[in-house]
């Protein structure tokens, strides 16, 4: 976990100026995360981006214009990006996967109790995916639902030659990753010591080419359905 002396600086971009409002004050509220900008819209949120220079954008999924996920990848493309935590229902499963394989750390729904969102803004700034397990088992299904877009985007074979470069001990981390499992105990189930785990995962990221454990997770799982 990083250490700051300063508060995390937010954005919020949703399209509903109440929703912007309501997640302000809950942030506002907390003496370590600030609200530097509020945007309604995927042009007004890179403009925001690039005058505000936020650690962590709390991105809506659903917006006029150019959607969340759209965003978040032009945002993700450039060098030294926010953090990116999405904002939604479970009515857009596949623009919040989608978002997830751009980059993102992970999502919260408009609904959930302010601490936890709070919770989530902390754990992205830190690097860190924030995913609770029941938002997780809902991705993934969508992941691996025959008829979603996503599915015939990226194929089981795309994925299985990405991972084929890796060696067996990172393999097991990559498949103990897409289990849910933090490094301490990816290193038991392994029997490695943690600073191994640290190492393999490392690796990972350079051989596969991707920014976080949520994006190692989503290619185990293309691969094996």
């Amino acid at each position: 976990m990083e250490s700051r002396t300063e508060p995390v600086r937010v954005l919020v971009v949703d399209d509903e100026q109440l929703v912007r409002m309501a997640l302000r004050l809950v942030i506002d509220g907390e003496e370590d995360l600030t609200v530097v900008a509020e945007a309604a819209d995927g042009d007004s949120a890179i403009t925001a981006v690039d005058r505000h220079r936020p650690d962590v954008v709390l991105m809506d999924v659903r917006m006029p214009g150019r959607d969340g996920l759209a965003v978040t990848r032009e945002l993700l493309a450039r060098p030294s990006p926010p953090r990116v935590l999405m904002l939604t229902t479970f009515d857009s499963d596949d623009l919040v996967l989608g978002a997830l394989r751009a980059g993102a750390l992970g999502f919260v729904l408009k609904d959930t109790p302010p601490p936890q969102i709070c919770h989530a803004v902390r754990t992205v700034a830190d690097g860190r995916p924030a995913l609770s397990p029941a938002a997780t088992a809902r991705v993934i299904a969508a992941a691996t639902a025959p008829d979603s877009p996503h599915t015939r985007d990226l194929s089981r074979e795309a994925a299985r030659t990405k991972l084929s470069v890796l060696t067996e001990r990172e393999r097991e981390t990559a498949r103990a990753v897409a289990d849910g499992l933090d490094n301490p105990e990816i290193a038991e189930r392994l029997d490695i010591s943690v600073a191994t785990v640290k190492a393999h995962t490392s690796s990972l990221f350079a051989k596969l080419a991707v920014r976080n454990r949520v994006q190692i997770a989503l290619l185990v799982h293309d691969a094996e359905r």
